[in-house]
């Protein structure tokens, strides 16, 4: 199915240049001369880079048929990371290549959203922001509250982030996967 390069919208895979990918962001450009150009920003199913491509208003642009399921991460093993559909009960495995970085904001009944295409899963996405526990953090120093200062603490995936100082360990965290940056506390 084609569609004007205009109606395209941030979340949908297309085909270009020989290649697939998720379109992650648009921008409509109106040059003092000329026609307007959309320029989309698109992470490529084959190797995971980002691309900025340009279509004109008026070209067309396939879309490829997905498929978006909800999983809930189960654990992890040497062979990948093991998923279970809600709906069916049935696991999926799915390797370590394509989870990639979610790997650290996830924990044992973490809900995922998994997009298939082809019934093959190309990406995993997170929500907006995760809730994980402090397992490890320094003291922060008393009166040290000019600039706004910051410490890392380990989470209970084991990845360090930056949180004030009045977090202690065992304080259950809201971070963002998108950056790793600390939003509050639960």
């Amino acid at each position: 199915m084609a569609i004007v390069a205009t109606n395209l919208k941030k979340g949908q895979c297309i085909k270009y240049e020989g290649d697939m990918g998720i379109v992650l962001g648009l921008e409509h450009r109106t040059p003092g001369k000329g026609n307007a150009l959309i320029a989309a920003t698109i992470r490529s199913f084959k190797n995971g880079n980002k691309k900025t491509i340009r279509f004109s208003s008026s070209e067309k642009v396939e879309i490829v048929e997905t498929d978006r399921q909800k999983l809930e991460f189960s654990y992890a093993d040497p062979s990948g990371y093991n998923f279970m559909d809600l709906n069916t009960y049935e696991t999926i495995a799915l390797d370590a290549d394509l989870v990639g970085d979610t790997k650290d904001y996830m924990k044992e009944g973490q809900s995922v959203e998994v997009l298939f295409l082809e019934g093959n899963a190309v990406s995993i996405d997170l929500p907006s922001t995760v809730e994980l526990k402090v397992t490890e953090s320094s003291e922060g120093i008393k009166g040290d509250t000019a600039n706004n200062p910051t410490k890392p603490a380990t989470l209970e995936t084991g990845i360090t982030v930056q949180v004030p100082l009045f977090v202690k360990p065992g304080d259950i965290l809201k971070v963002q996967p998108a950056d790793g940056s600390y939003v509050g506390r639960a």
